[in-house]
């Protein structure tokens, strides 16, 4: 699974011209899942989110993690983060694992980082979805794993 994290002063995502979901401070993940990627891969993507620092502590430092600050996580499935891209001008989508796959593992993640941490929002998976944010810094990291 890969992971998209952006520091964001807020976010939302809206579907068929409803806010389905915002949070403020913290962070919104845009989350790729892979035809071999498992529960275990699923949950430790989230626990890594949750507990990555990427939050400024009083020296200005990033120590602290969305727990230490008590920020919202916006969690939003996005299989063009796993497309193929290394040759051409198309990418390629046989590398990002099939609905019926990756939506059962995103809805795993999820539920694991609502055990972790209170404020948990969710896109809705397949949807066409409008995600607005303001990335704070601006504040960009790609993180991967598998189990």
């Amino acid at each position: 699974m890969k992971a998209l994290l952006q520091r964001v002063t807020n976010a939302s995502v809206t579907v068929n011209n409803q806010v389905i979901a915002n949070i403020a401070h913290g962070c919104l993940a845009l989350v790729g899942v892979e035809p071999h990627d498992s529960e275990a891969a699923a949950s430790r993507l989230a626990e890594r989110i949750v507990a990555y620092r990427m939050f400024a502590d009083e020296a200005g430092r990033m120590n602290r993690s969305l727990r230490d600050i008590g920020g919202g996580l916006l969690l939003v499935s996005q299989f063009t983060l796993v497309a193929d891209t290394r040759k051409g001008t198309r990418p390629g989508f046989s590398t990002a694992a099939a609905p019926d796959v990756a939506e059962p593992l995103f809805e795993h993640m999820a539920a694991h980082a609502r055990t972790l941490l209170d404020d948990v929002q969710l896109g809705l998976f397949g949807a066409d979805m409008k995600v607005a944010l303001v990335n704070d810094g601006p504040v960009t990291f790609w993180l991967s794993t598998s189990a």
